[in-house]
């Protein structure tokens, strides 16, 4: 069991505020030693990386590099050249979405089919659908059930028929569920189609293997993992980056230029144009360490004694609904691994979306704030779900390592005072 006070102690906005903070799926808050990190890096050796002679450059291009080093351990990824520095998981989508279908990797166009899941956040929907809509490719797009699990049968018939990538998150930002990704990656690569999964709802909260996975393309951004804002990680196995042009220009992706022509640098540089954000990369590096100092497995089974907890406690409250996966689905492996096994989903245990019969969730939302409730309201970035869901938002909690059974308490109270005022 995490010794959850001292993991408060830890997070100076969470011992110094007297707040509920449920909003981690939006962004989780800071541990000091990340603090820390950004702090000395800018007292004590701030100076750009690569191509530098002077000792501060060095020193702050070792410390970046090391940085590398550690996400391909965290995800066991063969070697580092798979890990590409981004902003964030919003760029990884649009790196392989404008350089995956080029000459001498895979074509796509007209007659050409890309499949994503109904409940797939904007960033990793809106760039695949562009994408067809420039090209003339067909967006696939694969239902799920209210509760969050995919139509497993529809997948299967579309991968027969034809799709080039499948872009899946690991867990959906809105029912909390986190796909068999093992068993899906294996089904797809059956029928030739690649897969490209967003982990930013996974990286924080489960332990990720990308060579037992088998993916062919992973990310996650660094401040849904207790980093700072402006770094995330695209993983890439060797083979398809190496036949990827880059698509952005300029800086250290450069190798060599003429009047008449440039030579690219190699992987992974050629896709990190322009100056990199140094300090962000290395509160990951803490950030990373300190998540697997604390140990995933106690991390899951904290997030799951508070989902179980707020998921029965909602279910007594009139009017509730919510969409995700009981308590009872949880399997022994979703609480130690980013996916479940086999054909089976799970609530992945950080992420629970509720209504209540005839209240907005914005009101809800506003009126648990002024009561010291931080949650998240609205539409979370999935239009196409709401849609299909046939609502236009839903009250999203979810939680941390940090979090306690006795916030679940009071944010449970301040919603039936919420209601009671709104009805």
């Amino acid at each position: 069991m995490i010794d959850v006070l001292n993991i408060r102690d830890d997070f100076p906005l969470i011992a110094g505020w007297d707040g509920v903070y449920f909003d981690n799926a939006a962004t989780a808050q800071k541990p000091k030693v990340v603090i820390d990190v950004l702090n000395d890096y800018y007292l004590h050796f701030n100076a750009n990386v690569h191509r530098g002679v002077h000792s501060l450059s060095a020193r702050a291009t070792e410390a970046y590099e090391n940085v590398r080093d550690s996400v391909r351990e965290f995800l066991n990824a063969p070697v580092r050249e798979e890990i590409i520095f981004t902003s964030g998981a919003t760029e990884a989508v649009n790196l392989v979405a404008q350089c995956y279908f080029t000459a001498g990797s895979a074509d796509i166009g007209k007659g050409g089919r890309i499949a994503v899941t109904v409940a797939e956040h904007h960033s990793n929907f809106v760039v695949w659908q562009q994408l067809c809509l420039r090209t003339g490719a067909s967006l696939v797009v694969i239902p799920v059930s209210r509760q969050g699990v995919l139509d497993m049968a529809m997948l299967e018939d579309e991968l027969k028929r034809g799709v080039k990538i499948l872009a899946i998150a690991s867990v959906h930002n809105v029912t909390g569920v986190a796909m068999p990704l093992k068993h899906i990656i294996s089904m797809a690569h059956r029928y030739g189609t690649a897969v490209f999964v967003d982990g930013a709802q996974s990286a924080a909260h489960a332990k990720t293997d990308v060579r037992d996975l088998d993916c062919d393309f992973y990310t996650f951004s660094g401040h849904k993992a207790c980093a700072a804002m402006g770094i995330g990680i695209l993983y890439g196995k060797h083979s398809l980056l190496e036949k990827m042009p880059p698509y952005k220009f300029g800086g250290e992706m450069i190798r060599e230029v003429t009047a008449e022509r440039t030579t690219f640098n190699e992987l992974p540089y050629k896709f990190e144009a322009g100056t990199p954000s140094v300090a962000d990369a290395l509160t990951l590096s803490a950030s990373l360490r300190y998540l697997q100092q604390v140990g995933f497995g106690r991390i899951a089974e904290q997030e799951r004694l508070l989902y179980t907890h707020a998921y029965e406690m909602l279910q007594q409250i009139d009017g509730v609904e919510i969409y995700g996966l009981p308590p009872a689905a949880f399997t022994v492996s979703a609480a130690t691994a980013a996916t479940p096994p086999q054909n089976t989903h799970a609530p992945a245990g950080s992420i629970l979306s509720f209504n209540i019969a005839g209240i907005s969730h914005y009101d809800v939302g506003v009126l648990l704030d002024k009561q010291g409730i931080a949650v998240r309201t609205g539409h979370h970035c999935a239009e196409p779900l709401m849609k299909h869901l046939g609502i236009n938002g839903t009250v999203r909690i979810s939680f941390a390592p940090y979090n306690t059974l006795q916030e679940v308490d009071r944010f449970i109270a301040a919603l039936r005072k919420s209601i009671a005022m709104l009805m």
